[in-house]
């Protein structure tokens, strides 16, 4: 709490994204974390007077906890440096680069990560898409590539669901992604300040880790450590901290795996702003690594600061 002892601590929440719930609520968890170690906290619900907002409390410091667009891409950070108020998290760079599907993608395939197979459509060829226009075929993924949490996701296994699929996704910003389906355990790895806090396995009780069971208690079954062979699990703690690299990244993310029966991570995507829920991933890791959820935040907001 030393840091910033006795200053005023804006803990940025909602949002206008597709995951405005979700912040609503990691935002609440974190504020009353850190009022419980003694700081003077304030939550602001971000909108487009956000600016004034901050100038009239007189923030010393911005805890961000939105997820999704204007969030979680870089605009948030880039106000904040323009206002001068450090902020936790990755800088404006690193979270336009982690947000963008694509663009990560390429950045690690540069670094030496595994990625699975993909192609990208522009959204407005989504009903245009066929099995055809796909090397790996079916089964596969489709996702926008500007999206977070899930959202727009689908598991295609017949081609009569190809177009419905993409026709979907392209509703959400960005790009339209379609992989390989890879079959395996899905491990998701915490990295704090640029080390491998610790890992989870995810078992959800739907088809895959999607929104509803990413954010309903009951919804998924949680493995810590994962049921991984030592090796398994290290490569994918390695490359965690790869990606985490890759994208330059500050604070905390989560580096979410397929990880197959050869012990190949393949990597689906950097989260540089976690869920910070009751159900979310990266304080059951932290947890199982002895960080209880409030000194998670603290350590969180000690390490706020400009990037740009």
């Amino acid at each position: 709490m030393a840091v910033w002892s006795g200053k005023k601590v804006a803990v940025l929440y909602g949002g206008r994204s597709t995951e405005r719930e979700v912040s609503l609520r990691t935002g609440k968890g974190c504020a009353e974390a850190l009022a419980s170690k003694g700081h003077d906290v304030e939550l602001v619900d971000v909108d487009l007077e956000v600016a004034a907002k901050l100038r009239s409390m007189k923030a010393a410091v911005a805890f961000i906890a939105l997820h999704g667009r204007w969030g979680e891409d870089g605009c948030i950070q880039g106000l904040l440096e323009s206002l001068a108020i450090p902020y936790t998290g990755s800088g404006v760079l690193s979270s336009a680069l982690g947000m963008d599907k694509v663009i990560s993608k390429l950045m690690f395939k540069q670094a030496g990560l595994a990625v699975t197979e993909y192609r990208v459509f522009p959204r407005a060829q989504a009903r245009d898409v066929t099995v055809g226009d796909l090397p790996f075929g079916l089964p596969a993924v489709v996702k926008p590539a500007g999206e977070g949490s899930s959202v727009g996701v689908h598991i295609v296994k017949e081609a009569s669901e190809l177009t419905g699929a993409c026709v979907d996704a392209a509703q959400y910003q960005g790009d339209l992604i379609v992989e390989r389906f890879v079959k395996g355990a899905e491990v998701d790895v915490a990295v704090l300040d640029g080390e491998a806090l610790g890992a989870i396995e995810i078992v959800p009780s739907r088809e895959f880790y999607d929104y509803t069971a990413k954010y309903t208690p009951g919804m998924t079954q949680y493995h810590y450590p994962p049921r991984l062979p030592a090796d398994h699990l290290a490569s994918a703690m390695q490359a965690a901290v790869g990606a985490h690299q890759a994208l330059g990244c500050s604070g905390v993310t989560r580096i979410d795996f397929i990880v197959n029966t050869d012990g190949v991570p393949y990597i689906l995507e950097a989260n540089t702003m976690p869920g910070m829920t009751a159900t979310s991933l990266v304080p059951k890791i932290a947890a199982g690594a002895g960080i209880p959820f409030a000194d998670l935040c603290d350590r969180l907001l000690d390490g706020a600061g400009l990037r740009a």
